[in-house]
């Protein structure tokens, strides 16, 4: 009897001993702060979040991650509830993001507000106020990588697509091609060798016959204005033209006259050629016309008796 009691007696110390530290660790794990709720909606993945990780506000731990669950209306989103201390003001320009704790990859829930609004954030349990859930800088990092390398695989199928077989048979031509007009480039260089070697005497006679022009345009601005002064070979030549066209013009008048006396001695001959007589006894005078005394009327012809 007495060792059943005993038995008892330490299942019911035991017993209680148990309740006493479940509520001892119950009481130091409750909650002391009265907290908001609120739901975050995200639209990007949030690996590594669980519930009961820690929600930081700059930094600061002032919640904790109560639930995850996709939305039942649209499976891409994702809606996280929060409890966050109540002390805690969240303005309407709030968004959270996802952080990592250094090396241990464990995620929590950063608060963050753009700072231009000073209205409060408000919410209630029932219909908990929503606050949007940006990427971060890893998130941004990594889907920058991931269009990285979606271009650098489109980058690899066109250089694939460039690099076929035909392509390849032409690129062989084209450097063929090229290596043939090299060999004969190099040719013409050998060609040009001597005449390269005699551009530099071809460039002194050509500084030597500039200089030479340069004289002769001095001297031929010399002489232009030897030639263009006063008493010069122009002026003489200007003074010698005037009096030759005076003399031409002297010539034309004395040629008008020959003319006229041309003219005379013509009318005299034909006056000698008619009237011999007249060169001893002189021109005689001319018959009497009709009324005139010695008028004598012309005879008439059978013809114009006839008539």
């Amino acid at each position: 009897m007495e060792n059943r009691a005993h038995a008892l007696a330490a299942g019911l110390f035991v017993i209680v001993l148990s309740v006493a530290v479940a509520a001892v660790v119950m009481w130091f794990s409750g909650e002391t702060t009265t907290r908001d709720k609120y739901l975050l909606v995200s639209e990007f993945p949030v690996t590594g979040l669980n519930s009961q990780a820690v929600v930081r506000y700059r930094g600061v731990s002032v919640g904790k991650v109560e639930d995850i669950r996709l939305d039942p209306e649209n499976s891409h989103r994702i809606l996280i509830r929060i409890a966050v201390d109540r002390d805690l003001t969240l303005t309407r320009d709030a968004y959270a993001q996802l952080g990592y704790q250094g090396l241990t990859g464990l995620a929590f829930v950063q608060l963050n507000d753009e700072g231009k609004q000073t209205e409060r954030l408000a919410t209630d349990a029932d219909h908990p106020a929503q606050i949007p859930f940006r990427p971060s800088a890893l998130d941004s990092i990594a889907e920058s990588g991931q269009r990285l390398l979606s271009n650098a695989n489109e980058l690899v199928e066109q250089w694939n697509a460039l690099f076929d077989e035909q392509n390849l048979v032409r690129l062989t031509h084209i450097l063929e091609n090229t290596r043939n007009a090299t060999g004969r480039m190099n040719d013409t260089l050998h060609q040009l060798e001597p005449s390269l070697a005699s551009l530099p005497g071809l460039v002194a006679d050509a500084g030597s016959t500039l200089r030479h022009t340069d004289q002769l345009m001095v001297d031929l601005r010399q002489l232009s204005a030897r030639i263009g002064q006063e008493g010069g070979p122009v002026d003489g030549l200007s003074h010698t033209a005037r009096e030759l066209v005076d003399t031409l013009h002297k010539l034309r008048q004395a040629s008008d006259g020959i003319t006229r006396n041309s003219h005379t001695v013509d009318r005299v001959l034909l006056q000698i050629e008619e009237q011999p007589r007249s060169l001893l006894f002189g021109r005689s005078p001319p018959p009497p016309g009709p009324g005139e005394a010695g008028f004598v009327p012309p005879v008439a012809t059978s013809q114009e008796n006839a008539r």
